[in-house]
């Protein structure tokens, strides 16, 4: 039997249930739309017109404290909350909700000039200095003393402070350390996970160029380089379970001490492989992230697939906790998103489950690593032009949140994403273009333009209200897991693998068995051989088109297999092979994609697999630009429709639907508009 990635984290003596909405306060607006503020970066006389300007914006929530430790705690054990008591009151008296973030993102001179061993070393055993953020190392206990310190002390007074309604833990956590404790750490964690080192040695293969140990303390800490496979991925559950109970320090420390309504999470971004994002926010009480558009030209259905992501840590609607008003500071081009892009964008996260949307941030610091990030004011104190886009955000979302009080997006295909699947291909692509995340990203396009609605969920997920689930690339399976899709299928799910499913158990060793491993039998099918393609071979069938990048042999067994598509590759292996087979097996199907296909092909693929398990999308036929999403609950259902596109674009609601605002006028939706419609 397969172990466990990461042992969950005790569950705290008390939680709080908290809805489709920012809150679990109820007398607190339903959809919160605020900013990032840093009121110790700039004088105390200058708060009282910033925040009357964040109100005249349509704010409602101000973030705060994320970055301010030397302010909070000057000296060693000496406090100063006296500023951070009044620029919380002063936003209190304008209505505002407060987020706080626990500081120790940054930790101040003083603790990492006294305590060097509290700093990050990199790979290379490069101790990290003083100066930018994330330095500490994330296995330190004296570091997670102190942080723990600084976190009870602010929940001590702030905890039931009514403005108070949720707590961010650290910022953006991700990179590991390799200082001495965290080595005796990643000892201490193979121990726990494997037992003895006999049966660590037998899951990694170690006979394998002389890798044999005799004690677990001989195994070397190492993230990247020639090292066993199982070595690699097992330093990601490690990472996993390091800052899982990194920050799980600081939420011990707080819970008991705040308003059991006031959220407790911890912001993350993109697609972070730094650790694993399910298992980091199970004792978390929401999920939120960073969304950024680097190159400021957004890909709208990718970056709605991040938002899925996103949504599916906790399978509830979650925070933007930061976006960009604009631009951002740390790309080699830092292109400004076009007008009206801002706008859609935030409408964008609300459809896919979205409660909150903040802004990063009120106004650039006069010096520091980030003075030319997008800010809504300038250097001056005056608003920059994109505010007033940002102050529509705010009234279109204030003016929509009863609408969107209590729903939830809607979607009857799911997708399977996998950390470990994620890590076990990047560690060994076998082609240099099999990108794990563009793998995943190329399925959903298709299902999701054309199906209106795709929640992103962890393999172990309960599957049954979705009629499709589809897994792109779950290289990565073990016994509990093929056994749950086993029942998803027989109870009358159809099942989509994709290329290099079924490869590999949870210490990156190969199954016994061909892909897909454990579903092998189910399938009725298994895979002959794997080929990179170094160019496109054809496909033939019910699915026609071509394949690039990786494609696979399959060889069916039982005799109610079918085959969709097979390859066209005159005197090569795959000439002739299936590359795609279904079968029924009880009420549902299992279906097996052996090939990375063009995006004209997957969409041909998209279009029968939807059709095959009954997925209609609410509007047919709708502009390549028009973004279609609904939320439901509490007796609503919302359609929400955004034009991505630079012109207007026709839409025809479905029948019954009631225009609820937005940009919808003479049967178009406007340039960069939004549109909502209560449907029956």
């Amino acid at each position: 039997m397969a172990l466990s990635s990461v042992a969950a984290p005790a569950q705290p003596p008390e939680t709080t249930a908290f809805l489709a909405r920012a809150t679990a306060f109820a007398d607190r607006p339903a959809i919160a739309v605020g900013v990032s503020w840093y009121p110790e970066q700039w004088p105390e006389s200058r708060w009282a017109t910033d925040l009357d300007m964040m109100k005249a914006t349509g704010f409602n929530t101000v973030r705060l404290a994320e970055f301010a430790w030397s302010r909070m705690e000057p000296e060693e054990g000496r406090f100063d909350f006296a500023w951070l008591d009044r620029a919380i009151a002063a936003a209190a008296r304008r209505g505002f909700m407060v987020v706080l973030g626990t500081p120790t993102a940054a930790p101040p001179a003083w603790l990492t000039q006294k305590y060097p061993d509290t700093l990050r070393v990199d790979e290379n055993g490069q101790r990290a200095g003083h100066g930018g953020r994330r330095h500490f190392s994330f296995a330190s206990r004296r570091y997670r003393d102190f942080a723990r310190r600084i976190a009870t002390e602010m929940a001590k007074r702030y905890g039931h402070n009514p403005a108070v309604v949720g707590w961010q833990i650290d910022n953006e956590v991700g990179p590991p350390s390799f200082d001495p404790e965290s080595v005796a750490a990643w000892h201490a964690f193979l121990k726990a996970r494997y037992g003895t080192i006999d049966e660590l040695n037998r899951r990694w293969a170690t006979e394998y160029w002389s890798q044999h140990y005799n004690d677990f303390d001989q195994v070397p800490l190492h993230a990247t380089g020639q090292q066993n496979p199982g070595l690699l991925l097992d330093f990601k559950h490690f990472t996993t379970a390091t800052w899982t109970d990194y920050v799980q320090n600081q939420v011990r420390a707080i819970r008991p001490l705040i308003d059991p309504r006031a959220f407790v999470t911890t912001n993350t971004m993109f697609w972070n492989a730094g650790f694993d994002h399910f298992v980091m926010h199970r004792d978390l009480d929401l999920a939120s992230w960073d969304n950024y558009i680097p190159n400021g030209r957004p890909d709208w259905v990718a970056n709605g697939a991040n938002h899925d992501l996103v949504r599916g840590y906790k399978q509830r609607n979650f925070w933007l906790m930061e976006t960009q008003p604009g631009r951002v500071d740390w790309v080699p081009v830092n292109r400004a998103l076009d007008p009206g892009q801002v706008r859609e964008l935030a409408w964008q996260s609300v459809a896919h489950g979205a409660d909150a949307v903040l802004y990063w941030q009120w106004r650039p610091a006069a010096n520091g690593q980030e003075t030319y990030h997008g800010a809504i004011l300038g250097q001056d104190g005056r608003p920059n032009p994109i505010q007033p886009e940002i102050a529509r955000v705010a009234a279109d979302l204030t003016r929509a949140a009863p609408l969107l009080a209590d729903t939830e997006p809607a979607a009857k295909v799911a997708m399977i994403f996998s950390y470990d699947s994620r890590w076990a291909i990047d560690l060994q692509r076998h082609h240099k273009d099999f990108d794990p995340i563009k793998a995943f990203t190329d399925f959903y396009r298709p299902l999701r333009v054309q199906s209106q609605g795709v929640h992103v969920l962890p393999v172990e997920a309960d599957l049954k209200h979705y009629p499709l689930v589809v897994a792109p690339d779950l290289n990565v399976l073990i016994e509990t897991q093929a056994q749950g899709l086993e029942a998803y299928v027989r109870g009358g799910g159809h099942l989509v693998l994709g290329p290099r499913s079924g490869m590999k158990d949870d210490a990156n060793a190969l199954w016994p068995e061909r892909q897909p491993g454990p579903l092998a039998k189910l399938l009725g099918a298994r895979v002959e051989q794997f080929y990179a393609l170094d160019e496109g071979v054809g496909i033939t069938g019910s699915i026609a088109g071509t394949a690039s990048i990786w494609a696979e042999a399959l060889a069916p067994e039982a005799t109610d297999v079918r085959t969709l598509a097979t390859y066209t590759d005159p005197g090569g292996w795959l000439d002739g092979k299936p590359a795609i087979v279904t079968r029924k097996v009880g009420r549902g199907s299992i279906t097996y994609v052996g090939a990375w296909l063009d995006p004209d092909t997957m969409a041909k693929l998209a279009t029968t697999l939807l059709a095959d398990a009954g997925v209609k999308p609410l509007i047919a036929d709708a502009h390549p630009d028009l973004e279609i999403a609904e939320r439901t609950g509490a007796g609503k259902r919302v359609l929400i429709v955004i034009n991505h596109g630079a012109v207007a674009h026709p839409l025809t609601p479905p029948a019954g639907a009631k225009p609820a605002g937005g940009d919808w006028t003479n049967g178009q939706v406007a340039a960069h508009g939004v549109a909502l419609f209560q449907l029956p």
